[in-house]
């Protein structure tokens, strides 16, 4: 009884916002480092919960979704693509930047959406596509009709397809250059994606207006910030790599300009997919992107579990240059594309290859198209402890949907489609996640007898304390007590034993200890804890009080894969 009326009581709000979705949108008070604290839970509109019965996800299927989101603790909420497109590529080939795909709603259910999303507290991050437009974008539908017309040099054309030598191809599985003829201009066009994918000409002002505009349009109506997809490679140069060029960030700090100006307390988060120090410049001096993606991390997390050494994670964090403070990194574990090695080393893409990919269909590009759950043998341990680690080391966490219940993949399905099925709501014929005849779904439910819905589902794990859902709710609600975790300083301890990683975070008076076990055999390990002497360690998730550390080094044993996060306290 109780739970129905709850339900009438969502349907009631939900309604509301509909009705109201053409009014100003709500937004959430303003607090200028919200980004620095937030726990980002990335979805796709598509994949995650259908209204219509239609068998695609949409935006009013979504708005009935907010009340699971804001029970998981998230506080933002980062979406893909949902704008007219082919969807040749998911969406990233955006045919109309001002609307809504018909499959996912209208730009009303997208507006009463977003108000019942602030209205939960949750903000809205969008993706925006500068690099390229689909090839049946009205701009380059037009750019293509005449070399006289007032939109050709909108984007990048040649006579032959011998320019940018130097430029490295992304899509290493599917095109063979950067160049693609186009039959109706007889000219070659420049992509740095697929070849259906043309790039904008940023050398040109009115691209650079006209994506300006873009992004107002859609700060007026109220999304708190933009994820900015492929942001190395919106200029060109010969003779040059053309990545993270000076006229690129150029561009970006025009864009952070006039969004501080008139949008105060809006983000940019970049998808740089670089070394870190190739990274850092896309922070400025706090004048360009609020976040960036750490991409090089994710990959050694998996590499140090696997190795059962924490060298992996402690190299690289090393190599990580300070940012300035009103910046962050971006940490995952997995996300929408495949699992990226290419800011790995040769014998470490072989590495990860040989360890979480023997089979060829599991392999993309430069990476692995796999969720979370699969690469860890669908071993809760390790899906804790690699959870343990996002929520812990330095960055503000991003969950792909679905990962909070250990969901699978299916790597049959091509490209990074895998990664991208049905959310996992029931263990009905659609995983509860439409009404629809399982035929008519835009993709098929993973059926692996491990993963299935019938296995996994959001209902089921609801309903038992000790699933990974249940699991993860207590730790982003731990991890959310202290800002220690969010904006705190690392200082890593240095063991005999390298099969645990031990760090400490630090904000103003506050200090915390981690202590991760990344062996799958219980370890013993002792920290060199004097500099804390005098300080009880509390065990952050229950409370326990553990012995006061002294002079002598500090005794602990570990489970296999198991962790500690501790407050170290004076009493």
């Amino acid at each position: 009884m109780i739970g129905e009326r709850a339900r009438a009581i969502d349907r009631g709000l939900i309604e509301k916002a509909m009705i109201e979705g053409n009014a100003a949108s709500t937004s959430i008070p303003a607090e200028p480092l919200w980004y620095k604290d937030a726990i980002v839970y990335q979805l796709h509109v598509r994949t995650f919960f259908d209204s219509n019965a239609d068998g695609i996800g949409d935006f009013q299927g979504l708005t009935q979704k907010l009340g699971y989101l804001q029970d998981l603790g998230v506080t933002t909420l980062w979406l893909l693509p949902f704008y007219p497109s082919p969807l040749r590529d998911d969406g990233y080939d955006i045919a109309d930047y001002t609307d809504i795909h018909p499959s996912y709603g209208t730009l009303g259910d997208f507006k009463a959406f977003l108000n019942e999303a602030h209205r939960r507290g949750l903000r809205i991050v969008t993706e925006i596509v500068l690099n390229h437009t689909s090839d049946q974008h009205a701009w380059f539908q037009e750019a293509r009709q005449s070399r006289d017309n007032p939109r050709r040099d909108w984007y990048v054309w040649r006579d032959t397809d011998d320019g940018y030598r130097q430029v490295r191809i992304i899509f290493t599985d599917t095109e063979q250059s950067n160049w693609a003829w186009d039959p109706v201009s007889k000219q070659y066009y420049w992509h740095r994606f697929f070849s259906h994918q043309p790039d904008l000409n940023f050398d040109k002002p009115e691209v650079v207006e006209a994506i300006w505009e873009v992004m107002k349009f859609w700060l007026e109506i109220g999304v708190d910030g933009f994820r900015l997809d492929a942001v190395p490679y919106l200029v060109e140069r010969e003779g040059t790599s053309s990545e993270n060029l000076p006229e690129t960030h150029a561009v970006l700090k025009l864009f952070r300009r006039r969004m501080d100006e008139h949008f105060p307390g809006r983000i940019f988060l970049a998808e740089a997919n670089q070394w870190p120090l190739d990274v850092r410049p896309y922070f400025g001096d706090a004048d360009e992107c609020h976040m960036a993606f750490h991409f090089p991390l994710m990959p050694r997390m998996f590499m140090a579990i696997r190795l059962e050494d924490r060298k992996p994670i402690v190299e690289i964090l090393n190599q990580t240059p300070e940012i300035p403070d009103a910046c962050q990194w971006a940490i995952f574990l997995r996300n929408h594309d495949e699992l990226t090695l290419e800011m790995v080393t040769d014998e470490e893409r072989d590495y990860m290859y040989d360890a979480y990919a023997k089979d060829a269909t599991m392999r993309l590009n430069v990476g692995i198209r796999r969720r979370l759950a699969p690469l860890l043998e669908g071993d809760t341990r390790k899906i804790r402890l690699m959870n343990g680690m996002l929520m812990s080391l330095p960055g503000t966490p991003i969950i792909y949907y679905g990962d909070e219940i250990g969901m699978g993949d299916n790597v049959h399905l091509g490209d990074r489609n895998g990664v991208r099925t049905p959310m996992q709501w029931t263990g009905g014929w659609t995983a509860g996640f439409s009404l629809a005849d399982p035929e008519r779904l835009y993709a098929p439910v993973v059926s692996n007898v491990l993963y299935n819905p019938q296995i996994i589902n959001v209902d089921s794990q609801s309903r038992s304390p000790h699933s990974v859902l249940s699991w993860m709710k207590r730790l982003i609600r731990t991890r959310k007590t202290s800002r220690v975790f969010s904006r705190g300083t690392i200082e890593f301890v240095h063991p005999a034993n390298h099969g645990v990683l031990a760090y400490v975070r630090r904000l103003d008076q506050e200090i915390i200890l981690v202590v991760n076990n990344l062996s799958s055999r219980a370890q013993a390990v002792e920290l060199d804890l004097r500099a804390f002497r005098g300080s009880i360690p509390v065990e952050m998730a229950g409370g326990n009080i553990f012995p006061r550390i002294g002079e002598l080094p500090y005794l602990l044993t570990l489970g296999p894969y198991d962790f500690y996060w501790f407050r170290l306290r004076r009493l």
